[in-house]
């Protein structure tokens, strides 16, 4: 089932139907059980008629399905990660940072944005204007509720400017945490089982209407689990209202490719949906 945080309100996408679920966002996803929990809210809630759900539905209409939450990520996670992670890195000396992190028994974790700072579908993420080498990194994102307990699913952007990072590992939280540095959306995928191996993450990259870059890959690359991730996120901190985690990036575009105000770039993840945003430069700070 899916659930989608609207200016009109949450809705339910739940076996063909489209129901109106009448709590707050915070309240309703921090739940245990939340799959069994919507079931059965469903055959209660009002319906909508297909009119209704594509208008609460349409483009404009979603916002990113989070509210309190916090929005951390996983990094080096994938083979493909660590490699890109080395390529970027090797100027300044710290490839081997990225190759020791892989094999490490410790993941890398880091704080990635404020819901304030998250963009949803449909909507604009900003590359830095101090930055010459930005890419968008396609992550599965878990949704973790303040238990600790895996309750759904979201396609996830976790927007990169490469060259800073390069430049020197210290920068890190320069490269990945500014305005609208993360998408999250269409919706929440709530689901009581682990998505499996087999589920297909895809990336395409648009400028002027016409694919420049196109890939795809499996959730079955990533090098660790779920529950690690979230077992060493949640080990000493806290999150009243749950937490959001991109479990790190699998598909990353060439070395000579960078992203340009205008590109569209599409995020699609088996079961979940498909995730879109443009490319664009903070209007605070253009100049």
């Amino acid at each position: 089932m899916k659930l989608y945080n609207t200016i009109k309100g949450i809705l339910l996408e739940h076996d063909e139907g489209a129901f109106i679920i009448d709590e707050p966002w915070d309240t309703l996803v921090n739940r245990d059980k939340l799959e069994k929990y919507l079931s059965t809210k469903a055959k209660t809630a009002k319906q909508l008629a297909a009119a209704e759900k594509a208008q609460w539905l349409a483009n404009e209409a979603i916002l990113p399905p989070i509210s309190r939450q916090e929005v951390w990520a996983a990094g080096v996670t994938y083979l493909k990660s660590r490699d890109a992670r080395m390529e970027e890195s090797q100027g300044s000396g710290a490839a081997s940072l990225y190759d020791m992190v892989y094999d490490a028994q410790r993941p890398e974790l880091f704080f990635k944005a404020a819901a304030s700072r998250v963009a949803g579908h449909g909507q604009q993420v900003y590359i830095r204007k101090d930055s010459a080498w930005n890419v968008p990194e396609p992550e599965l994102t878990l949704f973790i509720n303040s238990k600790g307990n895996i309750q759904g699913y979201a396609v996830g952007n976790d927007m990169s400017s490469r060259s800073i990072e390069g430049e020197n590992a210290l920068y890190l939280p320069q490269a990945k945490i500014y305005e609208k540095s993360a998408a999250i959306g269409p919706c929440l995928f709530v689901s009581s089982e682990h998505i499996g191996g087999e589920t297909a993450i895809k990336l395409n990259i648009k400028r002027n209407g016409k694919v420049i870059y196109s890939d795809e890959t499996t959730v079955s690359r990533i090098k660790r689990t779920f529950d690690e991730l979230v077992g060493y996120l949640y080990a000493e901190c806290d999150f009243a209202y749950g937490c959001y985690l991109m479990t790190g990036t699998c598909l990353v575009p060439p070395g000579e490719f960078t992203l340009a105000v205008g590109d569209e770039v599409e995020i699609s993840i088996d079961k979940i949906g498909t995730l879109v945003n443009t490319i664009a430069l903070n209007p605070k700070h253009k100049s």
